[in-house]
């Protein structure tokens, strides 16, 4: 079984198909590397694909000191995987947890992306709902704590945006479900301690974002509710972003809409390699409708 070693000594869990252009998939709170099983299999046919597990997550290494999660350490993450399997750039592919992480890494180590694919980003990034995203956060933290892993993975399944996931594909989503509960309580509480519950809002980062020249693709479902403003800032905000709003879907959107998904990220891929992914035209931003002044 493959692993990266990170500079503070845990080790990441990865896998990889296919050859040519690297791809990295990151994935979110409540998945792992196998939530990108489709992707892997649909971007493995044309690209060097790979996907890891995050700090945490087994059969990576989890951590007990909450400490060791935090959200620059999960961009660096990226890194790490890119630097053991010799990778000098690659596409980064994100959703949710794995989106803030993927933006981070385009921050951090912008000479290393080809491209961003900031997906269904936004958890608690607004200003007015810092103080509940934080209070969600402990109160996860405490129910596994106390209840465990499989009690959690039976209530946070059937979370507002997810629950579109479930009316569509109940196969998939059962799937999605047990691999939740088979993930270490641990790794989930300090994920939600560390990563989730300290990283900055958007609302913050706006001129890392403004200074941000890498190609990037916002996705979101349009019934992910907390990522739709967040979103439209990033699209505003991020001079070389474009914006996609996949219709009649959740936040589990790979796994939702592998389907559309995979075609959205896929020519979003060939326009940056092709050299044709533009930045946003200054005459674009001027405040009159019609252009006359």
């Amino acid at each position: 079984m493959p692993y990266a070693t990170t500079d503070d000594g845990v080790r990441l869990h990865y896998e990889e198909c296919g050859s040519g252009t690297p791809v990295i998939f990151v994935h979110e709170f409540a998945g792992d590397h196998r939530s990108w099983e489709t992707q892997m299999r649909h971007f493995g046919q044309r690209y060097r694909a790979i996907t890891y597990a995050a700090r945490g997550y087994s059969p990576s290494d989890v951590p007990e000191d909450v400490a060791k999660y935090y959200q620059a350490r999960a961009a660096d993450d990226i890194a790490a995987v890119l630097s053991c399997l010799r990778i000098e750039k690659a596409h980064v592919v994100g959703l949710s947890m794995g989106g803030f992480a993927t933006l981070h890494f385009g921050f951090r180590h912008p000479q290393r992306a080809l491209s961003l694919c900031v997906a269904g980003c936004g958890y608690g990034a607004e200003k007015g709902q810092q103080d509940k995203f934080r209070n969600e956060v402990a109160t996860v933290a405490a129910f596994l704590d106390a209840h465990g892993i499989e009690a959690f993975a039976a209530k946070y399944a059937y979370g507002p945006t997810r629950v579109q996931f479930e009316n569509k594909d109940l196969r998939g989503f059962e799937e999605f479900k047990r691999q939740l509960s088979e993930h270490a309580a641990v790794g989930a509480r300090n994920t939600q301690l560390g990563v989730q519950g300290e990283r900055p809002s958007l609302y913050d980062l706006v001129e890392p974002m403004k200074a941000l020249t890498v190609p990037t693709l916002i996705l979101t479902g349009d019934e992910d509710w907390p990522c739709l403003q967040p979103a439209l800032l990033m699209k505003q905000t991020i001079p070389s972003a474009a914006l996609s709003v996949m219709p009649n879907c959740g936040h589990t959107i790979n796994l939702e809409d592998p389907d559309q998904f995979n075609r959205l990220v896929g020519d979003f891929i060939v326009q940056v390699d092709a050299g044709r992914w533009p930045e946003r035209d200054p005459r674009a931003t001027v405040a009159s409708i019609t252009g006359i002044k």
